[in-house]
C-alpha cells in the first residue's frame, strides 16, 4: 500500500531542522521556493518573539529532487538554524572543557505548562535544556517543510488548503459559520492580515489584546480553522480505527505544540443540538450534467464515517497560551527543591497565526497520505489517472458533482 511516512530531527538551537519524507510519487514538480513560501508564512504574525528576527528559514533539498522534479525516492529537506551560531558551545555534540569542569549552567527550574518537568521524568535528564530544545515549537519547521511537499501533491489533485484565525484570547470574529461557502471568506485578506483574520475591526482588536498581554508579561492562545476544498468523497475509511480520517486529522492537529483541543466542523456546538438539527439531509440536485445526491448544509464539517463527504472539510483547533511568560509563574528548583520563579526562554506573546500554518501543513500531510493509500501510484501520472477515473465514476453514479 502506498503512503507517506515522515521523520524530522533537530533541536531549537542546534545546527538545523531536517525532514525526511518517503512515499512521494515521482514526477511532482517541486522547488525550494514552494517550501520557503510556507516557511515564511510560519514565521510571520503579530505577537511573535525575537527569534523570528534572527531566522530566515530556507529549504535545501539534500536528496529526492532533481531539476525541480521528485524522483520517487526519499526526500531530505534541510533548514539551517541561523541562531545556532550563538549556541555552538552550549549545543555542541562533543564534550567541551566547560562540560568537563561541570560548568554547563544546567536549567533546573521548570516552566508550568511546558514539557520541562515531565521530560526530565521520562528520560532521566537533570538539565531541562535536554528537553526544551526538542519540545520547542521550532521543531514545527520540519513539519511545515513536509506539509509544503504534500500540499504540492494535493494541488495537482485540485485540492486546496486554507486557514484562518477566528479567535485570539477573548477576541473572536463573529462571522457566521457557513461551511458550504468557502468563497464567503476573503482569503486574500486573511493572507495579508498580521493575525490571519479577514475582519479589519476584529483584527485590530486582536492586535490590541496582544499588546496588552505583552505589557503584562502574559501570553495568549486562540482558535484557528483549516479549510480543505476539492476533496472527493470516500477518502479515509471505516473498516479499521486507523483508517478513520477523523482520528488521524484530530491527532495531527493535537500533536502541534500548545494545541489542546480540536474539532471537525462545529462539533462541540453540534453536541448541544437534536439530531435533526445536526445531520446534513440529502436532496436531488439537477444540473446540465445530470442528477446528483447533494446537501444544502455541512454541519458534519466534511467527514462522515471516517471519510470525506465531498463537501469542504473544516477543522478547528484550540491553542493554549504559550507557557513561557516574561512575568514567570511560581516553580521549584529541581536541583535544590526550593521555591523559585519559572525559567524564562525567549518566546512569543502569541503564535496562533503561526500555529494555523502548522495546522495546514499537518492536515496536508494526512490528506496526501490518505490519497496515496487509496489510489497508489509510483508516479504522479499514475496517481492522477487513478483519481480521475474514480471521480468520473462517482459523477456518473450521481454520488458527487465535480466542481
Amino acid at each position: 500500500m502506498s503512503t507517506i511516512s515522515v521523520a524530522t530531527a533537530g533541536e531549537s538551537h542546534g545546527p538545523a531542522q531536517v525532514s525526511i519524507i518517503e512515499g512521494v510519487p515521482a514526477g511532482l514538480s517541486l522547488t525550494a521556493q514552494a517550501v520557503d513560501d510556507q516557511l515564511a508564512r510560519r514565521q510571520r504574525g503579530y505577537g511573535r518573539g525575537g527569534r523570528m528576527k534572527i531566522e530566515a528559514d530556507h529549504a535545501t533539498f539534500l536528496a529526492g529532487v532533481r531539476h525541480g522534479v521528485t524522483l520517487g525516492t526519499p526526500i531530505c529537506i534541510h533548514v539551517e538554524n541561523m541562531d545556532h551560531a550563538n549556541w555552538r558551545q552550549i549545543m555542541s555534540p562533543e564534550e567541551h572543557l566547560e562540560t568537563q569542569l561541570g560548568r554547563t549552567h544546567p536549567v533546573t527550574i521548570p516552566r508550568p505548562g511546558h514539557a520541562d518537568l515531565v521530560g526530565l521524568a521520562k528520560y532521566g535528564h537533570t538539565d531541562i535544556r535536554n528537553v526544551l530544545e526538542r519540545a520547542s515549537a521550532r521543531e514545527t519547521v520540519g513539519r511545515v517543510a513536509v506539509g509544503a511537499v504534500c500540499r504540492r501533491i494535493l494541488e495537482e489533485l485540485k485540492v486546496t488548503i486554507r486557514g484562518r484565525v477566528v479567535r485570539i484570547g477573548e477576541v473572536e470574529t463573529m462571522a457566521p459559520r457557513d461551511y458550504t461557502r468557502p468563497e464567503s471568506i476573503d482569503w486574500d485578506e486573511v493572507e495579508t492580515s498580521t493575525v490571519a483574520c479577514e475582519d479589519h475591526v476584529v483584527a485590530g482588536e486582536m492586535r490590541a489584546h496582544i499588546d496588552a498581554a505583552r505589557d503584562r508579561g502574559e501570553s495568549l492562545g486562540g482558535v484557528f480553522e483549516v479549510w480543505c476544498l476539492g476533496l472527493c468523497p470516500g477518502i479515509g475509511g471505516y473498516a479499521r480505527a486507523t483508517d478513520r480520517l477523523d482520528g488521524r486529522l484530530l491527532g495531527a492537529l493535537g500533536s502541534i505544540p500548545a494545541v489542546k483541543g480540536a474539532e471537525v466542523g462545529p462539533a462541540f456546538q453540534n453536541a448541544g443540538f437534536f439530531g435533526s438539527q445536526v445531520h446534513d439531509a440529502f436532496y436531488v440536485e439537477e444540473t446540465v450534467s445530470g442528477k446528483f445526491a447533494a446537501r444544502k448544509t455541512n454541519r458534519a464539517g466534511g467527514l462522515e464515517g471516517g471519510m470525506t463527504t465531498g463537501m469542504p472539510l473544516i477543522l478547528r483547533a484550540a491553542m493554549k497560551p504559550i507557557p513561557t511568560l516574561t512575568s514567570p509563574l511560581p516553580s521549584v528548583d529541581l536541583e535544590t527543591l526550593t521555591p523559585a520563579s519559572a525559567h524564562v526562554e525567549r518566546s512569543d506573546v502569541c503564535a496562533v497565526p503561526a500555529a494555523q500554518v502548522v495546522g495546514e501543513a499537518v492536515v496536508a500531510t494526512v490528506l496526501a497520505a490518505a490519497y496515496l493509500e487509496k489510489f497508489g501510484g509510483d508516479s504522479m501520472v499514475e496517481l492522477l489517472s487513478a483519481v480521475d477515473r474514480y471521480e468520473n465514476t462517482l459523477a456518473s453514479r450521481g454520488l458527487w458533482r465535480r466542481s
